[in-house]
């Protein structure tokens, strides 16, 4: 009994091997784009050990989850491993819906969705039964590898002497990153324009607080009685959010109040009194006022564009009581969205949390089942939302996006994953839709390089299609004039 037993750990920690591997072959991928992956020339070969935070891949050591000391554990006679780095770091992606403790491992074609304590799991839609439930441990989601793995083909040895798994990937046999433009539409390269007509976009290649003074300066924006900078408060422990230090000069010099909204899906921003306390430990109530929008409840707020999805938008309470909005949004990945910059700022970032299951659901529902509806709907939602609160406060707005710490993960993940890209830059303009296309088209300028990640997961969740809708209703011009502020 006692052998069978070790043997099924040995299989099941035999797969976390293989997904390693596979992680690594595609680091070396991304980190050397002109060479092969090594298991597309040779076997790969990795062995790990229990409660061992540390692997070898063809003899060189690494951890498996650098700077965290995570290792793959045992737990009712069935191993269970920290998903998240694994399969993020081999091209695929991470979902997490907090009200129902559901993730959804996503990986070429394929989609996988295991629920935290449940059994059942889903291939495709297809329902299976785990030998082992889901579980967090130490903040860390881990999931059962067998199901997982019983997809891919490898070879797997087991050492009872020091509870070691050596997994052999054969040459060729590694999962494919798939490539970021494959089966998708190219993105149009005529959005930057030498019109006149066309909406500028300001742009500097410098990330300091006074380079965001002056690219806002750069506006002339002139704002009028109370002034709100909104922001994202990042969601705790570890988040991309903006730095309360890049951040402080340009709020002090309008006196604007830092203003956000609670989240739908759980987790310390969910609830006022711990958002509060969320702002005060990232250093914003520091630097300026900090006013959780939503605090009082919603106001609701009418969507007057033409060809809209939603035709109300549920914002926070206290959007009545600002004259002025500087739009100042961290551009970077989503998981549901794709990507998230101005639009979705002034989206989903000013509806309350009922607001933000409004958009969500693409109009469907203010609490239930708010992350299952159609895609489509709930990226046309996002450019409706924004048009109601551009309307709402008479167009007193200006639009911000800081391209810093490019993650495909946005600032609502506490555990995002390590950027693949490099700094780009921060773009301001008053056209919301030109000031996205333009931080997009930077983003696709290396799709063939560092921004492949990232334009992979725009085009996963068909992200492109938010400025579809938002310039068909008008929300603002895809075509843009790009102006350099530096000297």
């Amino acid at each position: 009994m006692q052998k069978t037993l070790n043997f099924k750990k040995g299989v099941a920690f035999v797969i976390v091997i293989a997904m390693i591997c596979i992680a690594f072959a595609a680091f070396a991928v991304l980190d050397n784009k002109n060479d092969s992956s090594p298991a597309a020339d040779a076997n790969t070969v990795i062995t790990l050990r229990l409660n061992d935070p540390n692997m070898t891949v063809n003899g060189q050591t690494s951890e498996i989850d650098p700077g965290r000391g995570t290792t793959p554990v045992i737990v009712n006679d069935r191993t269970l491993v920290p998903i998240r780095a694994i399969i993020e770091a081999v091209g695929g992606t991470v979902d997490w819906e907090q009200n129902t403790q559901t993730t959804t491992l996503s990986y070429n074609s394929d989609a996988i969705r295991l629920t935290i304590d449940s059994t059942t799991a889903y291939l495709n839609d297809e329902a299976s039964e785990l030998d082992a439930a889901p579980a967090i441990i130490n903040d860390r989601t881990m999931l059962p590898i067998r199901f997982i793995a019983e997809s891919f083909k490898f070879t797997v040895g087991w050492d009872e002497a020091t509870q070691t798994v050596t997994v052999t990937v054969p040459a060729g046999e590694a999962i494919r990153i798939p490539e970021a433009s494959e089966d998708v539409p190219e993105q149009e390269s005529i959005n930057k324009t030498d019109d006149a007509d066309a909406p500028v976009v300001y742009m500097t290649t410098k990330i300091t607080p006074e380079a965001l003074v002056a690219i806002y300066e750069k506006l002339n924006f002139t704002p009028e009685g109370n002034v709100a900078v909104k922001i994202s408060t990042g969601e705790p422990p570890d988040s991309n959010y903006l730095r309360p230090e890049l951040i402080k000069n340009l709020v002090q010099s309008v006196d604007g109040t830092i203003v956000e909204c609670n989240t739908a899906y759980g987790g310390r921003r969910a609830e006022t009194a711990l958002h509060k306390k969320v702002a005060e430990e990232h250093g914003y109530t520091e630097i300026a006022g900090v006013d959780i929008m939503d605090e009082e409840g919603s106001l609701e707020i009418p969507v007057n564009a033409e060809n809209a999805t939603i035709h109300e938008n549920y914002v926070g309470a206290h959007l009545e009581n600002y004259d002025s909005f500087i739009c100042l949004a961290h551009f970077k990945g989503h998981a549901m969205a794709g990507y998230g910059g101005a639009i979705k700022n002034m989206s989903i970032g000013i509806a309350s949390s009922e607001g933000k299951g409004w958009i969500h659901s693409g109009g469907k529902s203010k609490t239930d089942n708010i992350f299952s509806g159609d895609q489509d709907k709930f990226l046309e939602a996002m450019g409706d939302a924004t048009s109601a609160v551009i309307d709402f406060l008479d167009g007193n707005i200006v639009y911000i996006n800081v391209m810093n710490r490019l993650s495909v993960d946005c600032d609502c993940s506490g555990h995002p994953s390590e950027p693949d890209m490099h700094d780009i830059g921060i773009l301001a303009s008053y056209d919301p839709v030109a000031l996205d296309q333009a931080c997009l088209d930077l983003i696709y300028a290396q799709k063939d390089g560092d921004g492949a990640s990232l334009v992979n997961r725009i085009e996963s969740r068909n992200g492109l299609h938010t400025l579809e809708h938002a310039a068909e209703i008008g929300l603002g011009n895809r075509e843009y004039n790009l102006v350099s502020i530096d000297s």
